[in-house]
């Protein structure tokens, strides 16, 4: 007896669920549409939020921002849980790698003056920030409106609480693997004047009851906040001799550039919708303008603590910063 061995293709019946084949045509989705797409619950909630019950519990309402479809906008990443997942571990791993080089070699120990000092007063200290700015990525996961947002949100929530918990092994390094710094870092963010801006300006975020304006508030601190760090201070650095502090610093300004992929997307496609376009840049460059405001205020003790530290001349820095940011009339 003969047996042959053939191939057989067994065509699907189906290449995608019907509400994507009503948007893209009759063609295999993508895991991300999938998992993405028209998945924002819209209808038959049992029951009105009592806190507010002019609104449904999910309602486009919680925000001034609006999309008319608001799947025109898409995470430019396409993350969905297991590429997420995959992209936060090789970041974990490449940050722990950087750590343990630093840890082994005494590098920490080797800074030149006053760099231990920004590390320990100003970096570590904005570990309560990142903690802030994760409630805040939470708040707009939890009210925001279209999955492609909040599952963005989700994430950049999860980054936030990573973040922090970089900078506290930072300070556990700092303080030869004791708590010592952290302690001090807590001590600062609460009493001390160089960060009281800063801490005024998250917690006065967190409260903001529109989940649009406190995401675009904490991205316009962040771009300046991360550009000072990370980006001016990182230059300084390097010319300074301390490429320990460049070395922490390239993780957090690497994770930074990820963040703006989505939300300069979000920002074009609510700039661009068809319907609200025009509502949105103006609330949009009306909430920067605001921010940008805040930021010279809050941020300027904190450059002052920072220059009497080491000569990184980061108060002109702000300022320029600062202008590049503002939006002009074409925006």
């Amino acid at each position: 007896m003969q047996y042959e061995l053939r191939t057989q293709v067994i065509e699907p019946q189906r290449k995608t669920f019907d509400h994507l084949v009503k948007r893209y045509g009759d063609r295999p989705a993508t895991r991300y549409e999938e998992g993405t797409v028209d998945v924002q619950a819209k209808e038959n909630f049992h029951f009105r939020p009592l806190w507010d019950p002019s609104k449904e519990i999910y309602d486009e309402d919680f925000s001034a921002f609006k999309l008319t479809d608001p799947y025109s906008f898409l995470d430019p990443r396409q993350y969905y849980y297991a590429p997420y997942v995959t992209s936060r571990a090789g970041i974990s791993d490449a940050f722990s790698t950087t750590l343990d080089y630093v840890e082994g070699r005494g590098l920490l120990g080797r800074l030149p003056a006053g760099w231990r000092e920004v590390l320990a007063e100003v970096i570590v200290p904005t570990r309560h920030y990142e903690s802030g700015a994760q409630l805040v990525s939470v708040d707009v996961a939890r009210f925001g409106f279209g999955t492609s947002i909040t599952q963005c949100a989700a994430y950049a929530g999860f980054d936030r609480i990573g973040n922090a918990q970089q900078l506290s092994r930072v300070g556990i390094a700092l303080g030869e693997q004791t708590t010592a710094v952290l302690t001090n870092a807590k001590a600062i963010w609460v009493e001390d004047e160089s960060m009281q801006g800063l801490r005024k300006f998250i917690e006065e975020t967190i409260t903001e009851r529109d989940w649009g304006v406190s995401l675009v508030a904490l991205d316009t601190m962040d771009q300046v906040l991360y550009g000072l760090l990370y980006g001016h201070l990182d230059e300084a650095a390097i010319d300074a001799g301390a490429g320990t502090y460049s070395l922490i610093a390239a993780h957090l300004s690497d994770w930074f550039k990820d963040q703006r992929r989505w939300l300069d997307a979000l920002y074009k496609a609510w700039r661009e919708d068809p319907e609200h376009g025009d509502a949105n840049a103006a609330l949009l460059a009306q909430t920067v303008n605001r921010t940008l405001d805040t930021a010279a205020t809050a941020l300027a003790p904190l450059v002052a603590a920072i220059d009497s530290h080491v000569d990184a001349k980061s108060g002109p820095a702000l300022d320029i910063a600062i202008a590049a940011l503002r939006p002009t009339t074409a925006s």
